[in-house]
């Protein structure tokens, strides 16, 4: 008969137990969350306070800053003070929070990517018809079902998790947070098929959004090959071609590490793949996405003088 315990905390070893690592790995950390931190809050100021700003592409933006500051708040913060601290435990239910609200954040901002590549195709292919394919209430309809479709994903991971799996084999998890392909190589349940499935059924959610995007994309080119301004043509290509490469980023190593052999003791690599979609995407998308954009800098700049145009 298998020796059960019942597990009441769960070790997060991170990176390294060496002291100078601990000391980089929380500068870095805290360096890259800073970044986000202030990025993503400047983004949902400006987008908020400047009437000028209230377009269907700036309410999905700022929709998207909210879950980037979410996600990477699950996260970082907790791993900065075990790192300082040199306590890596995290109760049960921490544990149980923390992929709840990283699986919610995370499907979220996959299909609020997937409306944003939508958004960008109507406004670039259909510019005379833009007004009425994207008016207020398909923008809302839109957010709403990306924040409910997060919410169902996480929900079916949680449950199909911490429902059946047991952990007789250890407490230790090999990454900076709770993630599911550690959790399944801790664990001593014989029935992994409750969560295999729900992982496999988001990886057909996750790659048809996949497919559509690349769709949009396809036919957004299609239409800015058209333009027969060559710097129409450059503007249009220096805004769709980093946007498509976060999307592929955030998916391809999403992709790895839920689909990988699962190992009770990861390599870098496995780490380093985590953080290109746990850190990266939140911390690069506000200068992806916004920064980089003229009516942002704009924005900012009016904002620091004090003179946004608020309603």
């Amino acid at each position: 008969m298998t020796n059960l315990t019942v597990v009441t905390e769960f070790i997060l070893m991170g990176f390294s137990a060496n002291q100078a690592m601990y000391i980089l790995h929380s500068v870095l950390f805290s360096l890259s969350y800073l970044c986000a931190l202030m990025g993503n809050i400047l983004i949902i100021m400006i987008t908020t306070l400047d009437q000028y700003l209230h377009t269907p592409m700036y309410f999905f933006l700022k929709n998207l800053s909210f879950l980037d500051l979410c996600l990477i708040s699950v996260t970082i913060p907790k791993s900065i003070i075990n790192s300082l601290t040199q306590n890596n435990s995290i109760s049960f239910f921490g544990c149980v929070a923390q992929v709840f609200l990283v699986l919610f954040s995370a499907a979220a901002e996959l299909f609020l990517l997937t409306v944003m590549s939508f958004d960008r195709y109507a406004a670039i292919c259909h510019p005379l018809h833009y007004d009425v394919i994207m008016n207020r209430v398909m923008c809302l309809h839109m957010a709403a079902v990306s924040w409910l479709g997060g919410g169902m994903i996480a929900v079916m991971h949680t449950a199909g998790t911490f429902s059946i799996l047991s952990f007789c084999k250890s407490n230790i998890i090999h990454q900076f947070f709770c993630d599911i392909p550690q959790l399944l190589a801790i664990s001593c349940s014989e029935n992994l098929l409750r969560e295999i499935l729900p992982i496999l059924i988001s990886v057909v959610i996750d790659f048809c959004c996949f497919i559509f995007i690349i769709f949009s994309y396809i036919y957004i080119f299609s239409t800015v090959k058209k333009i027969p301004s060559t710097e129409g043509q450059s503007k249009a290509y220096s805004t769709c071609f980093p946007h498509l490469a976060v999307v592929v980023l955030f998916l391809s190593t999403g992709f790895i590490a839920y689909l990988k052999p699962t190992s009770e003791s990861p390599s870098i690599s496995d780490l380093i793949i985590t953080v290109f979609y746990t850190i990266v995407p939140p911390t690069f998308n506000p200068i992806i996405y916004s920064l980089r954009n003229k009516a942002m800098k704009k924005a900012l700049g009016m904002l620091i003088k004090g003179k946004l145009n608020k309603k």
